[in-house]
């Protein structure tokens, strides 16, 4: 995943402000400029500047006016400094875009840089966290940068001149805008908010703590026992949820009926974290002995009592909701819904749910669904939403996995000398393997890994996987293949971009889709080839099923918070039981036609819903585009089109796809394509 807290925090930077607070104690913060003002600066600078564009004149005004608060000066100040910082001159416009595009990533790669190496101790194995280290972990150095840049009036300079344009404008001006008129527009969406520092702050801080209760999560899985005190799993196996014990599903469809044993159990501890009866002192400990199935623990061969964890993952989600919700005030995109989607996916939430819908709607579906269930010779369990079958690491087993990456990973240092070679097999050039590798550093994880990109030219990208100190065991390399097509991303979209304002990727799904990309080469990297000629119609398959897991995951994180804005005074044991009542919801209207069983709380059960609000809907679209360049790229020369299609830069998704795809985002060819491959494979 990419690295969240980062984007949440510049996501600030990000969000129109035309409602000012009104509590009394921010009186100062109260925009002071009337429309008639509003006008007369119009007037003023259109007589002073005969030559320059008016509807230009009116927008960069009125931008600037929808910020500027009583703390500023009084109105003959607004109009004063209008007159004074507008610059009408295309050339000295240039001048003045290249100067603060400069500053800026100054700025921005600083911050990051700082935030990165404060939380080093949080993310990486750097001995015991204590107090110090989560304080200053969650300490967010930049929270005041926005505040001080209004106070010296850097921000009303750039709005001037560099005015914001909404999601609609954007679309609508997508297909006429040259580079340079993307890179104004997205210089324009940088001071577009004037959210309090402290406020920012404390953002930073639940941000952390949430990372920190997740990145913790562990379950001492050799520890688990059954109704005999049989122990199932290794001594020594310990999973992070959800994400390791997702992965230990997955690792055993190649085992018969012992692996459905293990994967019944796994699900069972699911079940017991999504509805909180898990045993707290089981959670990060080995302690104990516990029996999922009936909760019972016991240490040295005796029962005892262990109090259940106190609904304290859902109080990470409201935490974070409350945090966030306090930028609303400052929004006309007034909750962080649509600061999410039409702000920082630029995709609208309905859109979003609609497209969802509409997709686990299908019914090609359940024909995959039948499929799998032949090819696993049993009807469908819940967690089957992770079948893993149309993969051709599937019919391997995951010890001889094991084996080959832990000989050939032993450590973080060794993964980071291979990244050039990696590079090589898939088709980059030696000159550019080299100059990607050289800006990615590779680094033991905590948790289960994420891809932190540098945020300025001269800094490195950051790729974090878990490596025990067996050596990275198939999970983690696997994950740190998927982490890797991030950083290539985040490299390639910061350093071959024609202008900074464009770097990076249209949303974080495009990111995604490139990570996934790399993910599903993860045993090519191994150098263990696939010939099967069924290979491109499992790999649909593959995608297809994926997609539609992931859908219902992140529409249940969409509808949980348009729930917490309708319930904004939830406890935490409330918002428990409406998790669960939506989660079952959705599984008893797309999936339990399919599976065949009702009544099912699986899709609660992701990590990202508690440290990583709104994301998820990231990875659907990330598997959907990442489908439609798969099928572009099968006609195409795989690193150099990489390499294109990721320097176009930030431009919004549409724009992107038909610049990069020449198509639109669509779930039309996925549907499409798996109807096909499940005929073509169930004939075998």
């Amino acid at each position: 995943m990419k690295k969240y807290l980062l984007l949440m925090v510049m996501t600030a930077f990000f969000i129109s402000c035309q409602q000012p607070c009104t509590n009394e104690n921010k009186q100062a913060e109260i925009a002071n400029i009337t429309n008639a003002r509003i006008d007369a600066t119009v007037s003023s600078l259109s007589e002073k500047h005969p030559d320059a564009n008016v509807e230009m004149i009116k927008r960069g005004v009125k931008h600037a006016a929808s910020l500027w608060r009583t703390v500023d000066g009084d109105e003959a100040d607004f109009q004063a400094f209008c007159e004074k910082q507008f610059v009408a001159d295309a050339a000295q416009k240039e001048i003045m875009f290249d100067k603060v595009s400069r500053n800026l990533e100054i700025l921005y790669g600083h911050f990051n840089k700082i935030s990165l190496d404060l939380q080093r101790p949080l993310h990486e194995p750097m001995g015991d966290i204590i107090d110090i280290d989560k304080a200053f972990g969650g300490f967010s150095a930049g929270s005041h940068l926005t505040s001080d840049l209004y106070r010296n009036k850097l921000a009303f300079t750039i709005a001037l001149n560099f005015p914001y344009y909404s999601l609609t404008e954007k679309e609508a001006n997508a297909s006429s805008w040259s580079r340079q008129e993307w890179a104004y527009a997205r210089m324009g969406d940088v001071f577009t908010a004037r959210i309090p520092a402290e406020i920012l702050q404390n953002v930073s801080e639940v941000s952390s703590a949430s990372e920190m209760y997740i990145a913790n999560y562990n379950i001492y899985m050799g520890q688990l026992v059954d109704e005999q005190m049989k122990t199932h799993f290794p001594e020594d196996m310990v999973l992070l949820s959800h994400w390791n014990l997702r992965d230990e599903i997955k690792s055993h469809y190649s085992k018969g009926t012992e692996g459905l044993e293990l994967q019944a159990m796994v699900y069972e501890v699911m079940k017991r974290i999504i509805n909180q009866t898990i045993p707290k002192d089981i959670i990060n400990s080995g302690e104990y002995q516990w029996n999922p199935y009936t909760n019972a623990v016991y240490k040295d061969g005796q029962t005892v009592e262990l109090e259940s964890e106190p609904f304290a993952r859902y109080q990470q989600i409201i935490n974070n909701f409350h945090a966030m919700r306090e930028m609303d005030a400052y929004s006309p995109l007034n909750t962080a819904i649509k600061r999410a989607f039409a702000g920082g996916m630029e995709i609208t939430q309905a859109d979003a749910e609609k497209l969802f819908v509409e997709f686990m709607s299908a019914e090609e579906l359940k024909l995959v669904g039948e499929l799998i269930k032949k090819r696993l010779g049993r009807d469908l369990k819940p967690w089957d939403i992770w079948y893993d079958g149309f993969k051709a690491r599937s019919s391997i087993d995951e010890d001889a996995l094991n084996k080959i990456t832990r000989t050939r990973y032993p450590d973080a240092k060794a993964l980071d000398d291979d990244l050039a070679n990696l590079l090589l097999k898939l088709g980059f050039t030696k000159e550019k393997a080299v100059f990607l590798a050289d800006r990615i550093d590779v680094d033991p994880a905590r948790g289960s890994g994420h891809a932190w990109g540098a945020s300025m030219k001269g800094e490195t990208a950051h790729l974090r996987t878990r490596i025990p100190d067996t050596g990275m065991d198939y999970k983690g390399y696997n994950i740190a293949i998927h982490e890797f097509g991030h950083n290539v991303e985040q490299t390639i979209s910061l350093y071959d971009v024609d202008y900074y304002m464009l770097n990076g990727v249209p949303n974080t799904a495009f990111t995604e889709a490139l990570a996934f990309i790399f993910q599903k080469r993860d045993l090519e990297l191994l150098d263990m080839k696939n010939d099967n000629p069924e290979k491109e119609a499992l790999q649909t398959l593959d995608n297809f099923w994926s997609t539609y897991e992931i859908m219902g995951v992140s529409l249940l994180d969409q509808r949980m918070w348009k729930w917490l804005y309708a319930n904004p005074d939830a406890t935490a044991e409330q918002l428990k039981v409406a998790v669960e009542d939506i989660a079952i919801d959705i599984w008893n209207e797309f999936y339990a036609p399919v599976f065949g069983v009702k009544d099912q709380p699986i899709l609660a059960i992701y990590s990202h819903m508690v440290n990583s609000p709104i994301y998820l809907s990231n990875y659907a679209f990330g598997h959907l585009i990442q489908f439609q360049v798969e099928q572009y790229l099968k006609t195409a020369d795989f690193a150099p089109e990489v390499e294109r299609l990721f320097k176009i830069g930030s431009i919004t998704p549409n724009a992107w796809m038909q610049e990069g795809l020449k198509e639109d985002i669509s779930i039309v060819s996925i549907i499409d394509e798996a109807g096909k491959a499940a005929h073509k494979i169930g004939k075998n």
